[in-house]
């Protein structure tokens, strides 16, 4: 059956294949065209992966660049670093823990994960349970679905729904001053509990639901659909919460995904399987279809107000972001068969 590919306007598969990108090639023939292609592990030996690993330290984290505040924990710059390089190591060289430095990068990750399941330092002591489905999901591709440590993940998060359930930071629930924000962030501080009775945020519901989209028998569950259901209504809606608030937010894109945004949510989406026939999955498959560029692929920022930025990567990041698009879209049939 055609998929959603077929319905676009203009081709993507040429210029994804023309980019001269080697893991863009690769992810395209293999995803997309369905190429009998080489072995992940062909990617690893790549100039772009060697200059990040170069950065690894002896412990699995990645060296933090510039100077380092005294902050609460101590391993709260390592693990935002380790973070952020995992995400290229996985989410574009499709690395996992068969390389030595995944392997070391990922038991980093697992290090700073709490006995009750979370991973603890991305804002202090306080609960992030956010950036704990975000660093699951990462490690779910790394190959530790089956981990029992993600596992334990898993039911920690089950354990943090609000009512509604969905997720939001359970620090936000909360109407705290600045001065309060900064001792909890800053101090060893008791995390605090959610208060559940708040409506759900889809900023923080989009990041955690990639760990359940991730994972092969999590994606198939009834709270997997359940949030999947929920953050699909707040499409190009602004989130209940300040931070990150704007319905801008929604298309303002970036790869490998760290904010939810419409690409990364639909990515879990499509995962998790909510169909094309729904309203809101429609609404969504519609605006890529309609905003595609003349050129084949798609904008970073679809905010009219703004030139889009222009930063170090952002024309290679355009790929990413395009092939993601084409990734969701082949996972659905076209229109006229759905």
């Amino acid at each position: 059956m055609e998929t959603c590919l077929k319905t676009l306007r203009f081709d993507p598969i040429a210029p994804l294949l023309s980019s001269d990108i080697v893991a863009i090639i690769y992810h395209t023939r293999r995803d997309l065209l369905h190429d009998r292609v080489a072995p992940a592990s062909s990617l690893w030996r790549l100039p772009d992966v060697e200059k990040r690993l170069r950065n690894q330290q002896s412990n699995g984290a990645f060296k933090y660049p510039g100077n380092r505040p005294v902050t609460h924990p101590p391993h709260h710059y390592d693990m935002v670093e380790t973070w952020k390089q995992f995400r290229y190591l996985v989410d574009q060289y499709a690395m996992t823990k068969r390389h030595a430095a995944a392997e070391r990068a990922a038991e980093f990750l697992f290090s700073c994960q709490t006995p009750d399941g979370d991973f603890r330092g991305m804002i202090g002591n306080q609960y992030a349970t956010y950036y704990t489905g975000a660093i699951m999901g990462l490690l779910i591709k790394a190959g530790y679905a089956n981990d029992p440590r993600i596992e334990k993940g898993f039911r920690w998060l089950l354990s943090m729904r609000q009512l509604d359930g969905g997720w939001t930071v359970p620090l936000l629930t909360h109407k705290l001053s600045k001065e309060e924000s900064a001792r909890l962030f800053e101090n060893k501080a008791r995390p605090l509990e959610p208060i559940r009775s708040k409506h759900f945020s889809h900023n923080w519901t989009g990041m955690v639901l990639r760990a359940f989209a991730a994972h092969p028998k999590h994606r198939k569950s009834k709270a997997a659909k359940s949030a999947a259901m929920l953050l699909k209504t707040r499409f190009f809606k602004p989130d209940v919460y300040t931070s990150y608030k704007s319905p801008d937010y929604w298309v303002k894109f970036q790869f490998p995904f760290w904010w939810n945004h419409l690409v990364a949510a639909m990515d879990s989406i499509s995962r998790i399987a909510i169909p094309a026939d729904d309203p809101d999955v429609r609404a969504a498959l519609d605006w890529f279809i309609e905003h595609q560029q003349p050129d084949g692929l798609w904008k970073l920022n679809d905010d009219k107000r703004k030139k889009n930025a222009q930063h170090a990567g952002a024309e290679e990041m355009r790929y990413w972001i395009s092939l993601a698009i084409c990734r969701i879209l082949s996972r659905y049939k076209s229109r006229k068969h759905s």
